[in-house]
């Protein structure tokens, strides 16, 4: 008995002395830390539980070991950054203030030329990483999660505002409002994933822009992407984007865009034109991209043009090309130095086996006219009044649209299959004829496992 009694009288002590020792971390002042550090010092911060609202003025850099946790609890921004060359990595980060107008955030910097933030971990935060005038910044590999709230309250997951030459890489951004690249020439938007947001990226007024190998899904838009000019769009992945405007990628008065290698799949529109190019003197490249399973694969506004397609796949989107509203539309090329497109609904032949069609694809549907011009009629798509009206239109000239779409080089095969396929080259147009089937089935089981992971959040 007197055994026992020694032993739960050692544990009781024990655990005195690591509540004590917790109690005192928990105590411990990250911003005197970085106040006591010197210019240019590298601080070690040890697993632990530190308050929030920390102001780093000077070049540091904070480097988390096992985690410590970086807690506002709910008032305000969590690092506050106001000075250049300052590093944050290894934390967690959380619990900002809800204030939209004092736009609390994770990390919140001001004129902080090359900044890093890196391998952190952001929970429970209205806004994410916020850096303004902050030119030559990094933004790599962070995890960041919003606040639950209603997706118009939310903040941005990633902002950057007058913050040139900086690079966004591989940072995984959910159920925030949006990622938004703002007055920001020559910047890098490399391998991130943005989910269940509203706009996956929203560019304004940034040229030169390098996107490539981003996943955007289940946002109400993928990409919107306004007012710049010279931009690359290179193979990113858009998959879902359902919402109210549902586009994969949208432009408005954009300039120069080179898009190449992109997926777009079931989204309500896969890309949608509104005045790009804006300059008379430009023009747009759209090859080798995929649009398979949308709505619409490629909306435009009639007026317009410039913009030239080839080698890119259009697989079952329930209207391939559509128009929104009237006008006469011209302009675009679909055939580009004798190569096309896919087409899945082509029904020409390849007498000649070279991979190319001998009769040209025209889109000309009256049915999709129709609900180009009245949104409301698709709620009969599919159905046998629509069928009805298309097959009315084959049979009597009269009624036949004119064409929107004219490929005077449709491919027999998408560009991946041949590209793919042992033994198969444009050159020979000898396809592996697995493939169309296999393009299909991943298509729709990237579709399938967007739609999967938006009903487990939601």
């Amino acid at each position: 008995m007197r055994d026992v009694a020694i032993i739960l009288t050692l544990v009781f002590a024990i655990a005195a002395v690591v509540t004590t020792a917790q109690a005192n971390q928990e105590q411990i002042s990250l911003q005197a830390i970085v106040d006591a550090a010197e210019e240019g010092a590298i601080v070690s911060v040890p697993p632990g539980h530190y308050k929030g609202g920390v102001t780093i003025d000077k070049p540091i850099t904070l480097s988390g070991k096992n985690w410590p946790v970086i807690d506002s609890n709910g008032d305000g921004s969590v690092f506050l950054v106001e000075s250049s060359g300052v590093t944050i990595e290894g934390m967690l980060i959380r619990g900002t203030g809800i204030s939209l107008d004092r736009e609390n955030a994770g990390v919140s910097a001001k004129a902080s030329p090359g900044i890093t933030i890196r391998n952190n971990q952001f929970e429970d935060v209205l806004f994410g990483i916020f850096l303004r005038s902050s030119p030559g910044s990094m933004v790599i590999n962070n995890t960041i999660g919003s606040k639950e709230l209603n997706l118009g309250r939310r903040g941005d997951g990633i902002r950057l505002w007058e913050a040139p030459d900086s690079i966004i890489d591989g940072n995984t951004v959910n159920n925030g409002r949006d990622t938004v690249i703002w007055f920001s020439n020559g910047v890098q938007v490399l391998n991130n994933e943005v989910t269940d947001g509203r706009y996956g990226l929203h560019f304004m007024y940034s040229d030169g822009a390098a996107v490539e190998g981003n996943r955007l899904t289940g946002n109400s838009v993928g990409m919107f992407l306004m007012y710049s000019r010279d931009l690359i769009l290179k193979d990113n992945v858009m998959i879902g984007n359902y919402g109210p405007s549902g586009y994969g990628v949208g432009f408005k008065d954009i300039d120069g865009v080179q898009a190449s290698g992109n997926h777009f799949i079931g989204n309500r529109v896969g890309v949608y034109l509104d005045n790009s190019p804006w300059s008379v003197d430009n023009h747009q490249t759209f090859v080798g991209n995929l649009f398979a399973f949308n709505d619409v694969g490629v909306l435009f506004q009639p007026s317009v043009k410039r913009n030239h397609f080839s080698g890119n796949s259009f697989i079952n989107n329930r209207e391939q090309v559509g128009i929104k509203g009237t006008g006469q539309f011209t302009g675009n090329e679909w055939t580009i130095d004798g190569r096309g497109n896919y087409w899945s609904d082509f029904a020409g032949y390849d007498e000649d086996q070279d991979g190319i069609g001998d009769i040209s694809y025209r889109l000309a549907d009256l049915f999709s006219e129709l609900t180009d011009r009245n949104p409301e009629l698709l709620f009969f798509a599919e159905t046998p009044a629509a069928k009805a009206v298309s097959v009315a239109a084959d049979m009597f000239p009269v009624f036949q649209p004119r064409a929107k779409v004219q490929d005077d080089a449709p491919l027999m095969y998408p560009p991946e299959i041949l590209s793919g396929a042992p033994g198969a080259t444009p050159e020979s147009g000898i396809p592996n004829v697995l493939a169309p089937a296999a393009l299909l089935a991943a298509a729709g089981l990237l579709l399938f496992g967007s739609r999967q992971k938006r009903r487990k959040t939601a």
